[in-house]
């Protein structure tokens, strides 16, 4: 652990976990810098569409691949001192977050030659510490060291719901069965992909947020940061 005590904490899981809540509110809470590594994926998704590489739900990945040079993805603070998503210079942060995004990510994450593009970049990101930085194999992959490993997981049904919920309040448009199923396809592409597939780390700590209230799982996560400082 470095002088002033900073220490990275990767929080992974299922998607729609509520992680980059979790993430996003202690990062703040601590003065950490904090790396929502799924809207990376999300924004090369986003550039696959923009730019004609999927075809009937297939990409292109002989093009994407010759196109990643061309794709660059960074974070900027707002005005409220929250982090979003620049993909090319331009704020995506809120079509990232569309179903035809959410659709197309999980195939997009799983190639090899993007995921190895995206973990340099989240490793250079974090190379100084005093960051936290949630996603599918932050713990597994693209720092095995970090001082604090947290799994998140929930019912499929619960993360539905929190999903659609948080879909509504922006204004997109879908139903719970279409939420309910892309969630469970991403599960089974995201657990079973080639390269990084979702596991929890061995030295990770479990986390089952079904029942939780925000404040109590931002509490218990706290505590867990507070433990791992003192080690």
């Amino acid at each position: 652990m470095n002088a002033n005590n900073n220490i990275v904490i990767a929080i992974d899981g299922f998607s729609s976990c509520g992680k980059s809540t979790m993430a996003k509110e202690l990062a703040k809470k601590l003065g950490y810098i904090y790396i929502d590594s799924g809207a990376m994926y999300r924004a090369v998704t986003l550039f696959c569409i923009q730019n004609g590489l999927v075809t009937n739900g297939v990409i292109d990945e002989d093009r994407l691949k010759d196109e990643m040079r061309n794709i660059k993805i960074e974070f900027r603070i707002n005005s409220e001192g929250r982090p979003e998503t620049y993909l090319n210079d331009k704020n995506v942060e809120q079509e990232i977050r569309s179903m035809q995004v959410s659709n197309l990510v999980s195939p997009v994450s799983a190639i090899g030659f993007v995921r190895e593009a995206m973990t340099r970049l989240q490793q250079d990101m974090g190379r100084r510490k005093g960051i936290v930085m949630d996603g599918r194999d932050i713990g597994t992959t693209v720092f095995p060291n970090a001082e604090l490993k947290i799994f998140v997981t929930a019912s499929s049904d619960t993360r539905a719901k929190r999903r659609l919920e948080e879909m509504l309040r922006k204004g997109q448009t879908a139903t719970y069965d279409e939420v309910l199923k892309n969630v469970e396809e991403r599960d089974y592409i995201d657990q079973h992909r080639t390269v990084s597939p979702l596991r929890k780390a061995d030295d990770a700590i479990l986390l089952d947020n079904s029942h939780m209230t925000l404040e109590q799982q931002d509490q218990w996560l706290y505590n867990e940061y507070l433990k791992a400082v003192k080690k």
